[in-house]
């Protein structure tokens, strides 16, 4: 998929305040073998011990997202979704509509959420919450849970696009 046709999927979240999509890229010590965490991060390396870390060279961060969608992020009774679109290694993108591997774990807000880090975002399947880079809480899923062909597809370098979608609490 061309840069351009990533571009176009963004044009369908563009005036959601209540989705943040960011883009990263998979790396070869890409193991997603952590039980309770996922994680993405600006940095452009990772080590073997990252477990949990799924996509590197982040383009965004929590502090960078809206601050409307890191307030209904706050409500404990939001359900945060996050999709992970991956394409194929040497793909110089993916876009939201056609990724080649496709998976999902749900979670929920905490007012405890500062979403505030400018460096990486977790999703836990805990409810901690005592950092400013977790997104959300009590995930049906974590790192190890994701498809295994999305993973290689990860390790091998693949550009991801992660699309946060929160529904606020009534």
């Amino acid at each position: 998929m061309s840069d351009a046709d990533a571009e176009s999927d963004d044009s369908l979240v563009d005036d959601d305040p209540f989705v943040e999509v960011v883009r990263a890229v998979g790396h070869e010590h890409v193991t997603a073998e952590h039980a309770s965490t996922v994680e993405l991060t600006t940095d452009d390396w990772l080590t073997p011990a990252g477990d949990c870390i799924v996509g590197v060279e982040a383009d965004r961060a929590p502090r960078d997202f809206a601050p409307e969608f890191r307030e209904a992020c706050q409500a404990a009774d939001a359900t945060i979704t996050a999709t992970f679109a991956v394409g194929e290694p040497g793909d110089d993108a993916v876009g939201l509509k056609d990724p080649s591997h496709v998976d999902e774990i749900v979670g929920r807000g905490d007012p405890g959420l500062a979403l505030l880090d400018d460096r990486s975002m977790v999703g836990r399947t805990s409810d901690y919450t005592d950092d400013e880079r977790t997104v959300f809480v009590d995930g049906d899923g974590a790192a190890a849970d994701l498809d295994r062909d999305l993973v290689a597809a990860l390790a091998a370098g693949a550009p991801l696009t992660l699309r946060l979608e929160v529904d606020p609490a009534e």
